[in-house]
């Protein structure tokens, strides 16, 4: 793409964002200034918020985003999740957005159809919510009995939770999870993408990315796509007879820039540099922990102190880890049967000491509060 002066006055912009220790990343809170304390030292307690399943039967909540602004039907506080199967337990089929309010009011927020997305509507992790009132969410599909069926996309949905944008192509195979730095008008979409390397006729074992978007996402203008950059590139991606697929999962933005993604089958945490304005892959990114406390981490946020929450598909703990690699703190939140393949998508609660999550275990489909 060649650059243009508001592509330059865009970028520009965030690079002054970056420099500022501004960022936002859509699965966490504000950052502030780094604490010596873990996050979630002093936190203890679980809570149900609400059932995550809609009147139609959708099961397997992933996505957790939290509404920063109240507009439409969104209300500023409330959570978002996103459904990966149907009312059968298929996987890659589920189509629904529920809404919850912090004190427990469940709402069908989208019930989405989409012919324009490869291969169907199978709702991802990947789930933001943007102040202009756009709601961005991933499609990993599957057809027949849970045949994976296509690349995907990304759907982006208004404030009513109407289906208004559909993107495709722009490096997006197999979208999985997603985290944003939202400036208003312009956002920056950071997707880590799962199916490189196992649909098409290249075949590699390695062929999960993390894609950049720059996207349009001024209120009441249909989002699209100005520049897209591939990241991170490399990372470890497989086919699960439970999990569909495991590859690279949660993303969080870092006050530095930092884009910190869940190596799922590498059992570790990386960190891409630059992430914001970097304009080249940097492969598979740098090692900032690995294993110990470490299990199959998928869901990933930024707490406000700076330090990486992950929460394990291995078990049911969350983890803490420091930018720096040292995991300083591990909790138990998920107990049902050891909490092995019951957790994925998490979000700090703005302004308090507390993560939302969810929890698929069974038939109890939920989000969680843990505080």
């Amino acid at each position: 793409m060649k650059p243009t002066r508001r592509f330059t006055a865009v970028i520009a912009a965030i690079a002054a964002t970056v420099a500022s220790g501004t960022l936002a990343a859509a699965a966490s809170a504000s950052a502030s200034p780094a604490s010596s304390r873990p996050f979630i030292a002093p936190l203890h307690h679980t809570r149900v918020i609400a059932s995550t399943v809609p009147k139609n039967g959708d099961v397997n909540p992933y996505g957790v985003a939290v509404v920063p602004r109240s507009t439409g039907n969104l209300d500023r506080g409330d959570v978002l999740v996103s459904n990966f199967n149907d009312k059968a337990n298929v996987q890659g089929t589920g189509t629904t957005i529920v809404q919850v309010s912090p004190h427990g009011k469940a709402t069908l927020f989208a019930h989405i159809t989409d012919k324009a997305c490869p291969g169907g509507v199978g709702l991802t992790t990947a789930l933001v919510a943007l102040r202009s009132g756009w709601v961005i969410v991933g499609s990993l599909p599957t057809q027949n009995n849970g045949m994976l069926s296509g690349p995907g996309c990304l759907i982006a949905l208004d404030q009513w939770g109407h289906v208004r944008a559909t993107i495709t192509g722009h490096g997006i195979d197999g979208p999985w999870d997603m985290t944003a730095l939202d400036r208003g008008n312009i956002t920056e979409l950071f997707v880590t993408n799962v199916l490189g390397g196992i649909l098409g006729p290249h075949k590699t074992p390695n062929g999960g990315t993390v894609q950049r978007l720059l996207i349009t996402s001024a209120p009441n203008h249909t989002p699209r796509v100005l520049a897209s950059t591939k990241v991170g590139s490399g990372f470890p991606a497989k086919t699960d007879p439970n999990a569909l697929v495991i590859g690279p999962t949660g993303v969080g933005l870092g006050q530095n820039g930092t884009l910190y993604v869940a190596d799922s089958v590498s059992n570790r945490i990386a960190a891409i540099p630059d992430a914001t304005f970097r304009h080249s892959s940097d492969g598979p990114g740098r090692t900032v922990s690995k294993g110990a406390a470490l299990n199959d981490p998928l869901g990933l946020a930024i707490a406000p102190n700076g330090d990486i929450l992950t929460v394990n598909g291995g078990n049911g703990n969350i983890v803490e880890t420091a930018p720096f690699g040292k995991q300083v703190a591990v909790r138990t939140i998920d107990r049902n049967s050891g909490g092995g393949g019951n957790l994925f998508g998490l979000a700090v609660k703005p302004n308090a000491d507390a993560v939302y999550f969810v929890d698929d275990f069974s038939t109890q489909n939920n989000l969680q509060l843990f505080f």
